[in-house]
């Protein structure tokens, strides 16, 4: 299997994402599944190789990349080291982002490009990851296939329950601060986020996007999930019956953890890595 870890790729701002591929060994054209994550999120979250190795030995050509603005660097691909960074992050710099990743793995002169079969991409998202999944999914007919791992319904994080009083006061302020729980950073959140929905609020539309889609769906959920409730699995459902609904008991990142230092997943990560596997297998 051939791994190669933080190739820099252009994204929004200019900015560089580090980008990870993962491919079995061989002269055939692979499936190219794309793994977009969420909020306060990165490529390595998890130890998340022990899934892009998974998918990689069962015959797909597996990318996953840091979001331009999600804080990291190409230096530290692992921790928030750019705050200014994550703070200027908005919905529409990641679905340029996830768009830029697939134009690189479809330009004939990326040296990767002779091991995929660009005709066959799936994008794969967890949590808002999963809501700029089915956005991009609706507005590029290169993605034949769509998983969404405990994804978002709309594009309201985080002040989807925020009352009036802390808006205000987030939009005089200009910024309001997110604790990372697991480094205690205070990560900034500038008002930009919420005036970038606000002027794009058509194109940010999940339940639009996801009911106009004709292509195979997997909506994976946990019927636990603390972060993402399990009733916004069914709202998406219900937009889109034709999708496939997938369920487990578990929390929003499937019983894992970061850092993840065992070398196996837990027995429900496992559950839907190999469904999205089988449903992969099927319809790419």
């Amino acid at each position: 299997m051939t791994i190669i870890k933080n190739i820099p790729v252009e994204g929004s701002g200019h900015r560089m994402m580090g980008t990870d591929v993962f491919f079995p060994e061989g002269e055939r054209k692979l499936p190219v599944a794309i793994y977009v994550h969420g909020f306060n999120g990165f490529k390595d979250w998890g130890n998340f190789d022990l899934i892009a190795t998974q998918f990689a030995a069962a015959g797909f050509f597996f990318i996953k990349m840091n979001m331009s603005h999600n804080g990291t660097t190409l230096d530290s691909p692992l921790d928030f080291a750019d705050l200014e960074a994550f703070g200027q992050n908005n919905y529409s710099k990641e679905l340029h982002d996830v768009q830029q990743i697939i134009n690189w793995i479809c330009n004939h002169q990326n040296p990767y490009h002779k091991f995929t079969d660009t005709d066959r991409i799936a994008l794969l998202g967890h949590s808002r990851g999963g809501g700029i999944a089915i956005l991009k999914a609706s507005e590029d007919d290169r993605v034949k296939a769509l998983i969404t791992w405990a994804s978002i319904s709309e594009c309201k994080t985080p002040w989807g329950a925020m009352s009036v009083e802390k808006m205000e006061k987030w939009k005089t302020e200009g910024v309001m601060f997110y604790t990372n729980k697991r480094t205690n950073q205070q990560l900034p959140l500038y008002y930009q986020l919420y005036e970038d929905y606000q002027q794009h609020a058509t194109k940010l539309d999940i339940r639009n996007a996801i009911s106009g889609l004709g292509i195979p769906i997997l909506l994976c959920h946990g019927t636990i999930d603390p972060a993402v409730p399990y009733s916004k699995a069914l709202d998406l459902k219900r937009w889109q019956p034709a999708a496939n609904l997938f369920s487990v008991e578990s929390d929003h990142v499937f019983g894992r953890s970061h850092p993840w230092f065992e070398n196996s997943l837990p027995k429900p990560m496992q559950e839907v890595v190999d469904e999205s596997i089988r449903f992969l297998d099927v319809c790419l």
